[in-house]
């Protein structure tokens, strides 16, 4: 009788050591992800590779903590949780399994109420609310993808902060799961969210120079 061998396992399959192995015409999975071990910073958005910029700014870094720093005191005493990149963000649609999971983002910063979703390789499912900065290496590909995975998935509130124009923008879920866009915000005006109910966001805060 002819021995058939078994599909390996994820422990079996091999590491991808550098960039120059991936094939960015093809799919990849969550499981296919673990398996990098290269420096460079990836995401899957459907099953496809986008590359992240190599290290962000000085002044997305410094928007990001103006950012994060109000959230997470405003977080004092409730459930929810506030975390910032590089975190893991699994968007699974049919199965949680690894090899299943075919969208896998670091968001800039991620807010977690629901604790079942938090596990120790980070957030599997739609957090209640991402936040994007963008920087020049944001292309509209990723960014029309992203939108669409986010409402997919069940996002409450996804946030677009532009450093450059300084404004911010956000999307929130309606009651049919669709994203209905917001009122542009800059410089001079706050952000609250019934989300965080203490979260006052200064913008002339976030975007002082």
């Amino acid at each position: 009788m002819k021995n058939i061998k078994p599909y390996p396992t994820e422990d079996e399959l091999p590491s991808v050591k550098t960039l120059n192995e991936i094939d960015f015409s093809a799919t990849y999975s969550y499981a296919d992800y673990m398996r990098f071990e290269f420096e460079e910073r990836l995401e899957i958005i459907k099953g496809y590779i986008f590359e992240m910029s190599p290290a962000p700014s000085r002044i997305h870094q410094k928007i990001s903590g103006r950012i994060f720093n109000p959230i997470y005191n405003a977080l004092n005493g409730y459930q929810c949780e506030v975390y910032s990149a590089p975190f893991d963000v699994r968007l699974a649609k049919k199965s949680q399994d690894d090899r299943e999971v075919f969208t896998v983002v670091q968001p800039d910063i991620v807010v977690v109420c629901d604790q079942t979703k938090l596990d120790k390789r980070g957030c599997i499912g739609a957090p209640d609310i991402v936040i994007e900065i963008l920087s020049p290496g944001n292309n509209k590909k990723e960014l029309i993808n992203k939108y669409e995975v986010y409402e997919e998935a069940g996002v409450k509130e996804y946030w677009i902060v532009s450093p450059t124009h300084k404004t911010f923008f956000r999307y929130i879920l309606d009651d049919n799961g669709k994203f209905q866009p917001t009122k542009l915000l800059t410089e001079g005006e706050e952000v609250t969210t019934k989300i965080i109910p203490g979260l006052k966001l200064v913008l002339d805060e976030v975007f002082k120079d």
